[in-house]
């Protein structure tokens, strides 16, 4: 298999631009044309080629890519382009925009010019800046040389890019990029525009009511403090941040913060009516979402666009304004989600996975034991919690008991799960939380220790040291690389260092970067250990999707699920394969104990 590296420049203006409108709405507009393309062979000198589709068509059927590995900066723009516009699926797909985020995380930053200069592969032209507005036609003989001349360039370094960055790369990663980008290029679902409309209608009715029964608390919207009273009578624990001035705590209410974002994405639609009205404006993400949903669905079968890496702890995010990890249990627009003809999805989520790997990690072996027995561990919590037989714990103590294991493993304090239990309609006392989060800690007293240990770790990064963590031969501190992950991969934090808080304490903060922005970020013991074990958790989940895409078509996954689409006449034997493969451990952790739930539908809701 030969190595490809391909980039497309396409007519864009002031209005017409992927800084105005999505991927997908871009490429399947009617405004969309190809200027021309450039394709460059591992180690051989680039082609460029402008002409009119048909031409251009047969062109990239000469390098017969269908055969070969083909590399873009940031694919799902350029896979998108090859597959709808001219009809052609790559063997493999290589993203280095992808590849550099799992590497370098936001630290360098993700475009192809600063990536090149990071690694010292040349300077990225700006020739583009100059054929905004302009269509194929408009360009004469000599601006197209040179406009192919920057695009030559372009794959140049896209090509030593990947070589750059391909050294030492996990090969599983690799192929999770190729799978999360075909997930958007070569898209098999399809939505349902009437169920969308009519939803519409009902959602539209909905956020009226909500919003006139706010309209009365504007001016306690726009107070931070009173915003916050408002959450919380929701049951929300308001978002917060450190100040990159002040070094203080301080509500995340602006509408930058990715917890401002969080709740106008909420599932409870009166907290994404409190964040729309504070910002001033008149729809809910609901409404918005719902609206886009319908738009797509004018346009053809529904592309996934998710972003590969978008955390430091390696899972994906939305992308392209489509944000499929924030849709509520039983929302419509899972509905809506349709299998294609002849299909059904299949959804399976890991059980408890987070949990589970806690639990393994720390060596916590009497709650590992129990998990591989299959037994209650909500209820023996509860037992332990309330002092009673299990076999005497009512329903709402073993919600008590589940919200115990799967909230306080990091270490959360007493008020924030006073709050988490609110928000389900369970009402403690301050006192009640705190001896409940103490019985959590004794009963299952390896976990403290694992905390304790990270904090250590965390001293380690900031020294440039080595220390252990958890369990014997999974994480390696590599001091300021981070903490090494069984796939080759780091858990990075930035800039470590330490922050006097406003209690007068010493704290580890790190960076990362939002745009142009600095975020500061507070980092301990208990959340290092959150953020390894969703980083586990998510090597998991991704050579279990491997291990489905072998037989069946992945077509998104939605936090620790995998959902795929099944011909019908094998349904059944599908989901048993899909089960199978989620129930698989890896090679590192062959005693670590795995389960999985799965649902299976026409549509993506009937999963649930």
């Amino acid at each position: 298999m030969k190595i490809f590296c391909l980039d497309f420049e396409t007519y864009y203006s002031q209005t017409f631009s992927l800084s105005k409108i999505t991927t997908e709405e871009y490429v399947r507009s009617s405004e969309f044309e190809t200027i021309g393309v450039a394709v460059c062979e591992q180690a051989g000198a680039p082609t460029w080629f402008s002409g009119t589709k048909a031409d251009t068509k047969k062109f990239l059927d000469s390098f017969e890519l269908d055969k070969h590995l083909v590399i873009a900066h940031n694919a799902m723009f350029d896979m998108a382009i090859l597959n709808w516009e001219f009809g052609i699926r790559p063997k493999g797909i290589a993203d280095t925009l992808s590849m550099a985020r799992a590497i370098h995380g936001t630290e360098v930053g993700g475009s192809l010019a600063k990536l090149a200069e990071h690694y010292g592969l040349g300077v990225k032209g700006t020739e583009v800046l100059q054929a905004q507005g302009k269509r194929r036609i408009d360009f004469n003989a000599q601006d197209l040389a040179q406009y192919g001349e920057y695009c030559k360039n372009d794959v140049v370094l896209t090509m030593g890019l990947f070589e750059k960055l391909s050294v030492g790369f996990p090969p599983s990663e690799l192929r999770l990029i190729d799978l999360t980008i075909r997930m958007f290029s070569e898209p098999s679902l399809w939505l349902d525009g009437n169920l969308l409309h009519d939803h519409l209608g009902v959602v539209r009715q909905r956020k009226e009511s909500l919003l006139a029964s706010i309209e009365k608390e504007k001016k306690l919207l726009m107070s931070n403090d009173k915003f916050a009273e408002l959450l919380i009578a929701q049951g929300i624990e308001p978002p917060r941040k450190i100040s990159a001035t002040t070094g203080k705590e301080a509500w995340a209410f602006a509408k930058t913060d990715e917890g401002f974002k969080g709740l106008l994405e909420h599932e409870n639609e009166v907290v994404q009516a409190l964040a729309s009205a504070r910002l001033g404006v008149k729809s809910t993400i609901e409404e918005t979402r719902t609206e886009r949903f319908i738009e797509i669905a004018q346009r053809g079968l529904f592309p996934i666009p998710l972003r590969y890496y978008a955390a430091h702890t390696g899972r994906w995010g939305g992308d392209d304004k489509v944000n499929l990890q924030n849709l509520p249990r039983g929302s419509t627009l899972k509905d809506a989600i349709m299998a294609p003809p002849g299909h059904v999805v299949v959804d399976s989520d890991s059980s408890q996975i987070e949990a589970r790997t806690l639990a393994w990690l720390a060596e916590q072996n009497d709650l590992v034991d129990a998990f591989e027995r299959g037994e209650d561990v909500y209820q023996i919590m509860a037992s332990s919690i309330y002092n009673k037989a299990t076999k005497e714990i009512s329903k709402d103590e073993r919600f008590v008991g589940k919200t115990t294991i799967l909230g306080c493993g990091y270490g959360m304090g007493s008020t924030k799960f006073k709050t988490q239990l609110k928000t389900f309609n369970v009402e403690i006392e301050e006192e009640e939380a705190t001896r409940i989060i103490k019985v959590y800690r004794e009963t299952y007293d390896w976990i403290p220790q694992l905390w304790n240990q990270a904090g250590k770790a965390l001293d380690a990064i900031l020294n440039n040291q080595t220390a252990p963590l958890g369990k014997a031969g999974v994480l390696e501190v590599e001091g300021r690389k981070g903490i090494r992950l069984p796939n080759g991969l780091y858990v990075k934090y930035p800039n470590l260092r330490k922050m006097r808080n406003e209690q007068g304490k010493d704290e580890y903060v790190y960076d990362t970067r939002k745009g142009k922005a600095v975020v500061l970020n507070r980092i301990y013991g208990g959340k290092v250990i959150e953020n390894v074990c969703q980083a586990l958790a998510r090597i998991i989940i991704g050579e279990q999707m491997l291990q489905v895409a072998k037989k069946y078509k992945v077509v998104m996954t939605v936090h620790d699920a995998i959902a795929c689409v099944i011909p019908k006449q094998e349904a059944e034997a599908g989901q048993e394969y899909v089960e199978m493969c989620m129930k698989m451990r890896p090679k590192w952790a062959q005693d670590l104990p795995l389960s999985c739930e799965s649902g299976m539908g026409k549509s993506y809701g009937e999963c649930y």
